[in-house]
């Protein structure tokens, strides 16, 4: 994975962030030395969020499967939900 200085950024733009991402799928920015921020093109961001919102659906299916789950009205649910806040 490729790292961009802050200041590279503030000189060559966006640029460096294209070239960066030419050979890897993420690159890290660092600020002062230290790595701060990915970033990534949006296709791959997208197909990250596709494989977090499946693994989320795969564990409610789950949860459902085991019996972890709570019937209840919406008046209850979000009594309960201001109980634990």
């Amino acid at each position: 994975m490729k790292n961009i200085a802050a200041n590279e950024l503030k000189t060559k733009g966006v640029s460096s962030i294209e070239k960066a991402l030419e050979n890897s799928a993420e690159a890290i920015i660092s600020v002062r030395g230290q790595d701060r921020y990915v970033v990534m093109e949006m296709e791959e961001y997208n197909r990250l969020r596709v494989c977090e919102l499946e693994a989320a659906l795969y564990e409610a299916r789950q949860q459902v499967a085991a019996g972890e789950f709570v019937e209840e009205s919406v008046d209850d649910h979000v009594a309960r939900i201001r109980k634990v806040q």
